[in-house]
Order: structure tokens, then C-alpha cells, then sequence
């Protein structure tokens, strides 16, 4: 039996002069590591598309702009041209299904091992501060070799690598990228200060950290125009060792920022959910951001059907993404719209090295 109840996320809202959305619901970027050698798969092909829908947004996973960027096994680049010519039947696929689709482009820095790197070389990062181990949702811990701190002549060729990877996306035919500037890599290393010691022009003052990531939103906008480009920012998270003294004004002075650039969209996550009455419950803490920033401003983090509605009507958001309800959900827009019971992830599957496991197999509503 369908709704009736208003849905705010069913609303259509204009991205950019050349991109118009039909609906507010948002595909997050999710690390899947399915992409054997570095390369997208056939099976890449299946994922999003069964993600895409008339006027829908998707974002890739996280896709590596060099070979220094990698950090985890079988996550995809695009700094190749094989790997362009591997994406473009993905991009072609969503494109059939009448959505839009940005990739997300990014540098682990510090996120890494030797065996990662070319010739088994130390990660490079804003510091010689190594990440600790990590545990995993499945009880393994993740340990990261000592990295080694860029030296100011080297980080313009970082930034280059952005600004490559974003020419070859849109060569690939995405209608645009997403920095990656999230979760403790390497935009992000630069950004806080638990992970920034420099005394350079890339350190110190909240200024000189914020330069790094500018200059790569710089570089990326004079490559391809600031309309084909969105940028991801987690500033109250502490995921890999890397937290900030005080977020608050880092989230302002890069909203505030990003408005000289010309970036599409700003897309934030979430301080952690609060539970209220036994249900989780958004924070609300990021509105002086969205105030902030000028463009599309999208929110992100344990949102539901009910929390993404209000967010959207409250003005809180323009768009809001959906990572693990939408993996678990490939027709999660139709199921929100007629209030369907939703499919549960299995986080064990999350990142199975399987083309059909906990990738392409999640239900849709009529099988």
C-alpha cells in the first residue's frame, strides 16, 4: 500500500545549471574492494546500476588518483587508462537507468603499507606520525607502516594527481568527482592537527592545514569546472587517528572557503547519531555549515527514511546519502517512497573478495 505521508527526499533539486535532480536520496561513497588489480569489474557494472534511478545521484567508491594512493586490496583507481576504459561501461550503465554519477577520487596518505607502495617505499602523509593498529567489525586488527613526511616541492605533484584523476573521470564520462577530504587520509591528515605537526606553509595555523586541501579543490575546479565537482569532510570524526582540537572552526573555515572555489556540492558527516527513546536520532550539529557554505550542501551518517525526511524539511539539508541502507537496499528510493520494509546488511560481507556476495545480491522489492 503506497504512502501518503509528504516526502521531502522525493523532491527534485537543481545540482548544477546542467545537472537536475528528481530526488534527494544520495548513494554514499562505499569502499567495496571488488576491484580486482585495481581495475573495475564486470560486476562494477551490475552494483550501480542497480543502484541508479531516473534523476538519482550516486557516488563511486573511493578510487585511487596514483599509485602512492593505495592503501587497501582491490579498491579501483583511475589514474590509468585502463582503468578509465574499465569505468566507462559502469558510467554508461548508470547513465542508461537516467541517473547521475560522481566518482570519488582520493589519497590514503598515511593509510598504508610498504607492500602498497611502488618499490615497497613508506606511505607519504603531512607527517612522520604513523596511524595505530586498527580493529575491524570482525575483530582483526589493521596495522599501517611508518609513513614519511612530504616535502614541500613534492606536494604540488600530490595535488596534480587530483587534478589528473578528475580529467580522467570525466574522460571515463562521470558527470563529475568528489574529493575525498574524509575518514583520515590524506586531505584529511593535512586538515587536523592531531596529524598535522609541519611548521611549513602547509602547517600550524588553521590556515596553512586548510592549504593543501584548497589547493587540490583549485586545482580540480580549474581542470573541469567547479559545477563537476563535490567534496566530502569529517570533521568531528576521529577515524585513523586523526581528530581536531577544535572542529568547529575547521568545518567553518573550509564551508566558508569552498565558496571562493565554486564547488557543487559540500557533502558533511555527522558527528555520532544520539539515541532518544530507543531510536537513533541526527544531531543536528551541522547547520552552521550549510549556512556556510553557498552550493548543494549534503548530509551524511545513520540517517533513516524518517530522520532524512525531516532533515530535508527542515532545511537542515538539501540532499541526504545513504551508505550501508542503500548497499543493503538497491531500490531504496521506491522503498522509501511506498514505506516498504527494508533489506538488513550484513556487515560480514562488506568487503568479501566475491563478485555476487554481499554486492549484487540484496533483494529488490519484487523478487
Amino acid at each position: 500500500m503506497e504512502s501518503k505521508e509528504p516526502m521531502p527526499l522525493l523532491t527534485p533539486h537543481k545540482l548544477s545549471p546542467s545537472l537536475s535532480l528528481s530526488h534527494r536520496i544520495i548513494l554514499a561513497p562505499l569502499t567495496r574492494q571488488r576491484a580486482y588489480g585495481n581495475i573495475p569489474q564486470k560486476h562494477h557494472v551490475t552494483y550501480y546500476s542497480q543502484r541508479a534511478s531516473a534523476g538519482g545521484l550516486l557516488v563511486t567508491e573511493a578510487t585511487g588518483v596514483s599509485d602512492t594512493a593505495q592503501g587497501y586490496r582491490d579498491t579501483p583507481g583511475i589514474w590509468t587508462a585502463e582503468q578509465v576504459e574499465a569505468w566507462r561501461p559502469v558510467v554508461d550503465a548508470v547513465h542508461a537507468k537516467g541517473a547521475a554519477i560522481f566518482c570519488q577520487i582520493w589519497h590514503v596518505g598515511r593509510v598504508s603499507t610498504f607492500e602498497f607502495q611502488p618499490g615497497g617505499k613508506a606511505p607519504v602523509s603531512s607527517t612522520t606520525k604513523g596511524v595505530g593498529p586498527q580493529f575491524t567489525f570482525d575483530g582483526r586488527v589493521e596495522e599501517f607502516s611508518p609513513p614519511r613526511k612530504l616535502e614541500v616541492e613534492e606536494i604540488p605533484g600530490i595535488v596534480d594527481d587530483f587534478r589528473k584523476a578528475a580529467r580522467n573521470a570525466i574522460d571515463a564520462g562521470f558527470d563529475g568527482v568528489e574529493l575525498h577530504g574524509a575518514n583520515g587520509y590524506i586531505i584529511e591528515q593535512f586538515l587536523k592537527d592531531s596529524s598535522n605537526d609541519r611548521d611549513d606553509e602547509y602547517g600550524g595555523s588553521l590556515e596553512k592545514r586548510c592549504r593543501f586541501a584548497l589547493e587540490v579543490v583549485d586545482a580540480v575546479v580549474k581542470e573541469i569546472g567547479g559545477d563537476r565537482v563535490g567534496i566530502r569532510l569529517s570533521p568531528f570524526t576521529d577515524y585513523m587517528d586523526c581528530h581536531d582540537s577544535d572542529p568547529h572552526a575547521l568545518a567553518l573555515y573550509m564551508s566558508t572557503k569552498l565558496n571562493d572555489h565554486g564547488v557543487v556540492y559540500l557533502h558533511m558527516i555527522e558527528p555520532r547519531m544520539a539515541i532518544v527513546e530507543g531510536r537513533r536520532v541526527v544531531p543536528k550539529r551541522l547547520l552552521p555549515y550549510k549556512e556556510a557554505f553557498k552550493g548543494t550542501f549534503i548530509a551524511n551518517g545513520g540517517y533513516d527514511r524518517e530522520e532524512g525526511n525531516k532533515a530535508v524539511e527542515e532545511g537542515y539539508t538539501d540532499l541526504v546519502s545513504f551508505g550501508r541502507l542503500f548497499l543493503a537496499n538497491p531500490d531504496l528510493p521506491k522503498r522509501f517512497e511506498i514505506g516498504a520494509e527494508m533489506n538488513n546488511y550484513d556487515r560480514m560481507t562488506f568487503y568479501t573478495s566475491d563478485p555476487v556476495v554481499g554486492y549484487t545480491d540484496y533483494p529488490f522489492l519484487l523478487e
